[in-house]
């Protein structure tokens, strides 16, 4: 739970009084290549924090193909925020991309800590402010604006993730078919 708490640390420092009631929360749980964390059309119950692996966040389009938004690397927080917020079913599926180890930890409960930890309500607006305005926004604005070669370029800087992705999986982040993706990575040689 160390990595746990010190990720939450770089956000909000946490009394030994609100983290002893956190980690009363959660579990450490073992998550196989492919094996799903979290279910589009069904409740979102659990917050994640990726320890070892790598994570995807998708959904499915009209032509039934998966469409991934983001990826989460260690010392990652991952969920189905939305549907959270809003307590409904997720539209996103969560998947383990590779053998992975989170941290997990129960909505309903952990909402329940941040209205007795002020602490911990911190922590969590900080790390919100941060993950879903700050880095966030220019993501939506690249969507709009760059081109599937420019979003690529940037992706290729991120090397730890890049390397770790599949062709399909990078092709799909980007919007783009796996031929197309080829055309791309040919054109920049």
């Amino acid at each position: 739970m160390k990595e746990f708490i010190e990720q939450i640390k770089q956000y909000y420092p946490l009394s030994d009084k609100t983290i002893a009631a956190l980690i009363n929360i959660c579990t450490e749980e073992r998550y196989s290549k492919n094996e799903l964390l979290q279910e589009a059309g069904a409740a979102a119950r659990y917050y994640y924090f990726i320890k070892s692996g790598l994570v995807g966040y998708y959904t499915i389009d009209e032509q039934g193909d998966s469409v991934y938004k983001i990826f989460f690397e260690e010392h990652s927080f991952a969920a189905s925020t939305a549907a959270i917020v809003e307590n409904r079913a997720s539209d996103f599926t969560i998947i383990a991309l590779e053998d992975s180890t989170v941290i997990r930890y129960p909505v309903r409960e952990y909402r329940e800590l941040l209205l007795k930890y002020h602490d911990l309500a911190l922590f969590q607006i900080h790390y919100l402010e941060k993950n879903w305005v700050v880095k966030k926004e220019p993501l939506e604005i690249s969507l709009k604006h760059e081109t599937a070669k420019e979003r690529y370029l940037k992706l290729l800087e991120n090397k730890s993730l890049y390397s770790r992705l599949k062709q399909h999986h990078i092709a799909s982040y980007l919007g783009i078919t796996p031929t197309q993706l080829s055309r791309i990575k040919k054109e920049i040689r």
